[in-house]
């Protein structure tokens, strides 16, 4: 307990030498910078901005709450780490869970390491450094890889440097992207595996992939099911699909897109009847109880 004491009371004397305008640290070689940089210090939360590259968006409310409660007996054990914009300005690299928890718990200060980058450093860190967490879900890592690779111009080469990962991995975890935006919602939202996305990817027809999706989440088919599923369709070339009805062919176009934005959202195929007078009914399909409670969350987090 002492020694947590003296950290944090040594956390809030450094922060003290960031709050004098007349020897304002910006780089490595300012006066102090040693005794800053790489260091826990105490800041004002109010002080410090989200930041615009962060590349992950989906943020568990429930979660939060979790980890407020957590840190409101136990404090935070990780601090998070930032980078300086300016006198008493500072932006979120990694920890922003940890930010936000606390912002719901009213804390005024909170733990953290200052580092001094530009942008593209600020980006490549905070990418590097979500890849690394364990809780995320395939998708959230593809699309950390791939901003690597746009943004950043990363070969996979480099990219296994920086993350320690293999080649390999890192071309399973890009491949994900190619599967349907459906596919990708139900992994996101743990209804299939990164297994069963790998096998649905070997087929590049989108209608037959999110065929097989919807089998997998009715069935409950395992991975070995699922890749013998694609198996098979790979050796016959067929596999039944139920085939477009042709009054979906000539719904209007605000139907058509319509369809798309819902389908995504919801994670399934959602099913529009329209009749001639213009009037029409949404069918939104779901697989189990759990599946259920998940879209009634969808539409209560909407309200």
């Amino acid at each position: 307990m002492a020694k947590a004491t003296k950290k944090q009371a040594l956390g809030r004397g450094l922060s003290a030498l960031l709050k004098d305008p007349d020897n304002d640290i910006q780089s490595v070689q300012d006066k102090n910078a040693d005794k800053v940089i790489g260091n826990i210090v105490e800041l004002d939360i109010d002080f410090i901005e989200v930041n615009p590259f962060q590349p992950r968006t989906n943020f568990s409310e429930e979660s939060l709450r979790e980890l407020a409660s957590s840190i409101k007996e136990l404090g935070i054990i990780q601090p998070i780490t930032v980078r300086k914009l300016g006198f008493n300005s500072y932006q979120l690299v990694s920890g922003e869970r940890r930010y936000r928890a606390s912002k719901l718990n009213g804390l005024e200060t909170i733990p953290a390491y200052i580092r001094i980058a530009n942008d593209q450093e600020s980006l490549e860190m905070a990418l590097v450094e979500n890849i690394q967490r364990q809780d995320l879900d395939p998708i959230e890592i593809a699309l950390s890889y791939q901003r690597l690779i746009d943004e950043i111009n990363l070969t996979q080469e480099q990219m296994s440097e920086r993350v320690g990962k293999k080649r390999s991995t890192i071309a399973n975890y890009l491949r994900l992207l190619k599967l349907d935006p459906i596919i990708q919602t139900g992994m996101r939202d743990g209804f299939i595996s990164m297994g069963h996305g790998r096998a649905m990817i070997n087929i590049e027809d989108t209608t037959i992939q999110l065929d097989i999706y919807e089998k997998i989440i009715s069935n409950k088919l395992s991975v070995r099911e699922t890749e013998n599923l694609v198996r098979d369709f790979n050796d016959s070339k067929e596999v039944k699909v139920a085939p477009k009805k042709e009054k979906d062919e000539d719904a209007p176009k605000y139907i058509k897109k319509g369809i798309t934005t819902f389908s995504e959202y919801f994670g399934h195929k959602i099913d529009v009847k329209v009749s001639k007078n213009g009037k029409g009914k949404i069918t939104i399909p779901f697989h189990s109880e759990e599946d259920f409670n998940r879209i009634k969350k969808l539409v209560e987090g909407a309200k």
